[in-house]
């Protein structure tokens, strides 16, 4: 199956860019966990904002914090497409890295992906 791809844009043809259903999770994982609560208009309360925690200081309490908080996100935006098994969450200095282990639903394969975001000065 061919999804839309995001971000949008055409394709070499100049046709809308589609992808596979493996890059498909993977935008829509990085939506929810990019996106902060209150930034889209229709649903308030869409993502779970992890690029806040780039900036935050580092602490125990802070990942766990974290890894509950992109865990029940993923799972109140995503659990149609996938069962999440595990989340890791680290912050190191400015650079915060998130490791999610997950079941596609419909087809049953296990992935594991790693998202990296450095935090900086606009």
């Amino acid at each position: 199956m061919r999804h839309l791809d995001y971000p949008f844009r055409f394709d070499h043809r100049g046709r809308t860019a589609v992808t596979t259903d493996e890059d498909y999770i993977r935008d829509l994982i990085e939506q929810v966990l990019f996106t902060a609560p209150g930034e889209r208009v229709n649903r308030p309360t869409f993502g779970c904002g992890v690029m806040q925690l780039v900036f935050a200081p580092n602490s125990p309490e802070l990942a766990a914090a974290s890894q509950f908080m992109v865990q029940a996100a993923l799972q109140e935006w995503l659990s149609d497409l996938i069962v999440v098994e595990a989340v890791n969450v680290e912050a190191v200095d400015s650079t915060l890295r998130v490791v999610i282990q997950f079941v596609v639903r419909r087809s049953q394969a296990r992935q594991t992906i790693e998202i990296t975001e450095t935090g900086g000065a606009s």
